[in-house]
């Protein structure tokens, strides 16, 4: 049976450097550590590591993160793992979000899912669509 989990979150954007050369040329690409704290029906904390890029053209880009997320789910306990592919087509985003299958712990064990990402007036939410199978 899905389930819904919907609530707010902020984000801290930390840029990282790259390790190692990296020519002037590729000045493009971006390299971010991301730390969330998530309130409502999904009450955590998460770290991931972003790496993103930007196109020639104005208003487009990509980004792919692994996010690990780490508190309750509508009381249930653990941890789980997220893995985001992002694109901005000349202003236009997409926007995939899902839980990497098998990395759920604790009472989250067997978790699904996808999360949908709203920004409104510099107001981060979620709205997460999961279901949670028993492992045999």
């Amino acid at each position: 049976m899905k389930m819904q989990a919907k609530g707010e979150f902020s984000v801290k954007r930390t840029a990282q450097s790259w390790d190692g050369p990296m020519p002037e040329a590729e000045a493009a690409l971006g390299r971010f550590w991301l730390e969330k704290v998530f309130h409502g029906d999904l009450e955590a904390t998460s770290f991931a590591m972003m790496l993103s890029a930007g196109g020639v053209e104005n208003g487009s880009a990509g980004y792919v993160a692994i996010e690990k997320v780490t508190g309750t789910l509508q009381g249930l306990k653990g941890t789980f793992i997220l893995q985001h592919n992002g694109t901005m087509s000349r202003g236009n985003p997409a926007l995939a979000i899902s839980v990497v299958p098998d990395s759920g712990t604790g009472e989250l064990t067997g978790l699904c899912g996808d999360i949908k990402i709203t920004i409104a007036e510099g107001k981060h939410a979620y709205e997460f669509e999961y279901t949670l199978a028993t492992i045999q």
